[in-house]
């Protein structure tokens, strides 16, 4: 047997690898059920498989995808003359084929494998694995489904985990670096945000060598969506990865200036891929539209690294579009004059300015807006998507970490978004946002309680506007003076009231047990001395709790 080891197999171009996670052939190998050996070719741990394919063809070619670990009994192999012939044609055609390594099963067509496939293995670099009689071939590809799902399992949880370490990294006091600094550890590389004019804004991360950090930002050109004042336009790129040593695709060669295509230009691509130097390359072009662009270098590429890199995208667009944009900056000024002192009223003009095409506000009126998930706890993330589904930029997410607060202009009326519970108050100008704040809390309790996706404040005039306010409010404060001290009967009090009495419903919306709403209920019926059976009772109850 040769003692050369060539390099693993590969899948030729146009022969596509199935999109399953790789599994090693060591940890096949290393199953003790299987007892699997190996006869010849590369081992290690860049040999992996994507599934098992039994065949008996003489040919097995045409029914190969690529990357298979390729079952056989030999019952296609002759007795003829020239074996050795037949073997070494047999293993070049799986080889072609982008066959990932063979099986050969023993019994009860041979009670060895033969020396001639042996060789012919070695020769082509085509891991060969025995299969003992005791293993059958569909428990190797069972093992090989196990050992996917379990790679599949590790994936999910690696994107999971990168996600929120990510949106971790967005909220930190210097959001950029830190997403950046997350992002090159999570993928094992370096990380770098370009701006519009190609130049690196930060960076985290080990810096690769001279040449890979001139061919990332070569790379990172391929999808910056404008072309910088007073350059060429750039070549444009496949997404698809170019070949070690070689410009990305679409680049022209070195030392030859690009050309602009004739006639318009096309669409960008939203990433590349490249390699320099055993270094793989990776660019996004962010969504703000203001030309940044997000390059990664890492030494390896492993599964779920392209959904990670991608969530960094998104996060970065978030923030380089917030802080870069004209609307961005006039939210900035907003936030620091109410810290310097200003009333909301003097700070409400710069929120409908920034864009220049307006936002739909009817005087500087605006909705509040509070929003749950019906599943997941909120993030970051998550709400900035519900900002954008609902049209406003304007979003904060509680300090508990349950709710999300937004502020829609007055002219854009908020639809149900799947996956959320909304409770909407009424438009007001910025003087009336706290109360209005106050009746989105109270809507969305009332539709969480009722499970409907949206609850809207009533805004239709009512017999209590006929009292006038100073008097109401005093009446108010007069008769729930008793509970003046305990905040938390107040509110129980006001969601029973408001749903009609029912304990359950209440208890949904207050987030206790029925037991509590009851005991709750009854102690603010014993200390305002009120018979809450009595329907005159609650109306009154109901006209006070609404000025409290």
């Amino acid at each position: 047997m040769a003692d050369a080891r060539p390099t693993a197999p590969t899948a030729p171009a146009g022969a596509p690898v199935p999109p399953t996670p790789p599994v090693p052939l060591s940890a096949l190998l290393a199953r003790d059920d299987l007892a699997l050996r190996q006869l010849a070719g590369p081992t290690g741990p860049d040999v992996v498989i994507h599934w098992a394919h039994t065949s008996e063809m003489a040919d097995p070619f045409p029914y190969l995808l690529g990357g298979e670990l390729l079952l056989t009994a030999g019952v296609q192999f002759p007795d003829a003359p020239f074996p050795d012939t037949f073997f070494d044609s047999y293993v070049a055609r799986v080889v072609a084929a982008g066959g990932a390594a063979l099986g050969f099963g023993l019994a009860p067509v041979h009670d060895s494998v033969p020396d001639a496939l042996v060789t012919a293995c070695a020769t082509h670099g085509l891991p060969l694995l025995e299969v003992p009689p005791g293993t059958t071939f569909s428990g190797v590809a069972r093992a090989v489904w196990q050992l996917m799902a379990q790679a599949r399992l590790a994936e999910l949880r690696r994107v999971t985990e990168a996600q929120q370490s990510l949106a971790a990294a967005a909220a930190h006091a210097d959001p950029v670096p830190s997403v950046l600094r997350r992002l090159a550890q999570r993928l094992g590389g370096h990380a770098v945000l370009y701006g519009p004019d190609g130049t690196g804004i930060a960076a985290a991360g080990r810096a690769p060598a001279p040449a890979v950090t001139e061919a990332l930002r070569k790379l990172a050109t391929v999808v910056r969506p404008a072309t910088p004042p007073g350059q060429a336009p750039p070549a444009q790129a496949q997404t698809s990865q170019a070949p070690t040593g070689r410009a990305p695709t679409g680049q022209a060669p070195p030392g030859k200036p690009p050309t602009a295509p004739a006639g318009p230009a096309p669409a960008r691509p939203a990433s590349a891929t490249d390699t320099a130097d055993g270094v793989h390359l990776s660019a996004y072009a962010l969504g703000s539209g203001e030309g940044f662009v997000l390059g990664v270098a890492a030494g390896r590429r492993e599964g779920g690294d392209h959904t990670i890199a991608s969530v960094g995208a998104v996060l970065l667009s978030l923030l380089t579009g917030e802080h870069h944009s004209g609307a961005g900056a006039a939210r900035s000024s907003a936030l620091v004059r109410l810290l310097l002192g200003a009333t909301p009223e003097e700070v409400a003009p710069l929120l409908d300015t920034g864009d220049g095409r307006g936002d739909g506000t009817s005087g500087g009126e605006r909705i509040v807006v509070h929003a749950r998930p019906d599943r997941q706890t909120p993030d970051a993330v998550a709400a900035a998507a519900l900002g954008t589904a609902l049209g406003t930029p304007l979003v904060d997410l509680d300090p508990d970490g349950e709710v999300v607060r937004l502020l829609v202009p007055a002219g854009r009326e908020p639809a149900p978004v799947p996956g959320w519970t909304l409770g909407v108050s009424a438009p007001a100008g910025a003087g009336g946002w706290p109360a209005a704040d106050a009746q989105a809390a109270r809507a969305l309790a009332r539709a969480r309680a009722t499970r409907v996706p949206l609850v809207r404040h009533g805004a239709r005039p009512g017999l209590s506007e006929l009292v006038p306010e100073t008097a109401a409010r005093a009446h108010a404060q007069a008769l729930l003076a008793p509970l003046a001290a305990q905040p938390a009967l107040t509110d129980t009090l006001r969601t029973w009231l408001s749903l009609h009495g029912s304990w359950d419903r209440t208890a949904v919306a207050l987030g206790v047990h029925r037991n509590t709403v009851r005991q709750r209920v009854a102690r603010a019926a014993l200390l305002l001395g009120a018979d809450l059976d009595d329907p005159d009772v609650r109306m009154e109850l109901w006209f006070a709790l609404r000025r409290s």
